[in-house]
């Protein structure tokens, strides 16, 4: 891997991946939903949407489509609540092709009103795609309750008011804001040819600030509670959904990778404690995990679950049976070591795909001046012991500072908070 710097200062990756005819070229802007005021909710994942409705070159989103797919490449975009990310993955002979096309849907889009107009309603009934999905929307519920009185408390997608209201002035401000060389990264891999770096520079090296982004209201810490807080939705479902939320790390944390250590035995895989117990011997749900947020300033453990709504006492005691076992007395030296070698497995699996390293890079450098390697990861993991993951867990797994959400048919929350274990 070779880091290089653009002559605007921008950070760009070069990762070579042997044995391979395709690049990937990977752009990552460091904006999300986290950086919006009320007004402009959902305006980071709407300007994603028209990066492919037409630029100077290609001006209409069908010159975009198909000038792409004639070169068969894979392309899309994505955003989260603190990054953006846009890829194109070719044969390396496109490779330039492919770098002209990111710098023109950054910089070059035209953000034409129709299109927008036509956008808006596209992205509302995506919003009602969610919300009518329980495995979707449990989580975004999750995080509401979680993170309230913070702009992390709102959805990517913004909500139906918020798109119908927000002008193209308003929108095209804010990407000037958060679209600057300080704020963004690229990752070129797979084949990598030497005329890449030109490539870069002629394009995105050329790119200036125009303004500055007014960041973001910081996240003050999760307040202990007497009653677990519960965000619910009503609907008639067959199963009920919930979410179960307790405090996580940071992007910087130093303990991160032992925080993947602990999510993924609890319930990161097929073999994880909360799989075994709820689904395997219980017969209790068809999902259950247990994954990781991590944000610059705060993060949260979520525990999310598809129940069976006669017997969700049963599941809360078996989810807390784990819960409780790992804090009082910390995984066993068969469990470490199956999980750090899943861990291991899936790094190196992932890293195969040009665009997993793209990634890999891009979106760490987002966040880190240093960007370990997927080698570094792997010997961290390995040293790791089993107290570390004990004294995380215990720091973790306060049940003063867990929150709640519900999708399912009751109303009532103190129902719901009836079916947990005592403390």
């Amino acid at each position: 891997m070779k880091q290089i710097e653009l002559t605007n200062g921008m950070r760009a990756f070069l990762v070579p991946v042997e044995g391979t005819q395709a690049t990937t070229v990977l752009v990552m802007a460091k904006v999300g939903s986290r950086y919006e005021t009320p007004e402009l909710s959902g305006a980071s994942h709407f300007i994603e949407h028209m990066m492919f409705k037409g630029s100077t070159a290609l001006p209409t989103p069908a010159h975009v489509s198909r000038a792409l797919d004639a070169i068969g490449a894979e392309f899309n975009a994505y955003t989260s609540k603190e990054y953006t990310g846009y890829y194109i993955k070719s044969d390396s002979t496109h490779a330039q092709f492919a770098i002209q096309t990111l710098y023109d849907m950054n910089f070059d889009s035209l953000y034409n009103e129709e299109e927008m107009d036509r956008e808006r309603r596209v992205i509302i009934e995506e919003i009602n795609m969610y919300e009518d999905s329980p495995t979707r929307h449990i989580d975004e519920l999750l995080e509401r309750v979680m993170f309230r009185g913070n702009s992390l408390e709102r959805d990517i997608a913004g909500t139906p008011a918020t798109m119908r209201a927000m002008d193209r002035k308003a929108v095209m401000a804010f990407r000037d804001q958060h679209y600057t060389p300080d704020r963004m990264t690229i990752a070129v891999a797979g084949n990598v040819t030497p005329e890449v770096e030109t490539w870069l520079n002629a394009t995105f090296g050329t790119v200036e600030s125009l303004l500055a982004s007014d960041g973001y209201g910081a996240f003050n810490g999760f307040a202990s509670q007497d009653v677990p807080p519960i965000e619910m939705q009503q609907k008639a479902t067959e199963q009920v959904h919930i979410g179960l939320g307790f405090p996580g790390l940071s992007h910087n944390d130093e303990r991160g990778d032992t925080m993947r250590l602990l999510s993924t035995m609890l319930g990161g895989n097929m073999s994880s404690r909360l799989f075994m117990n709820v689904r395997e011997k219980g017969g209790l749900a068809y999902r259950i995990n247990c994954y990781h947020s991590a944000y610059e300033d705060a993060g949260i453990t979520s525990i999310l679950a598809g129940l069976d709504k006669t017997r969700l006492s049963e599941a809360m005691d078996r989810i807390f049976e784990e819960i409780n076992d790992l804090v009082t007395n910390g995984p066993t030296d068969e469990e470490m070591d199956r999980t750090k070698a899943f861990l291991r497995g899936r790094i190196l699996l992932g890293i195969e795909d040009s665009s997993e390293r793209a990634e890999w890079y891009a979106k760490q450098a987002l966040f880190q001046e240093v960007v370990p390697s997927p080698e570094d990861r792997i010997a961290a993991l390995q040293k790791i012991t089993k107290q570390d993951v004990q004294t995380l867990a215990k720091e973790l797994f306060d049940r003063s500072k867990m929150t709640m959400s519900y999708i399912g048919p009751e109303t009532d929350p103190d129902v719901i908070r009836a079916t947990l274990p005592p403390r």
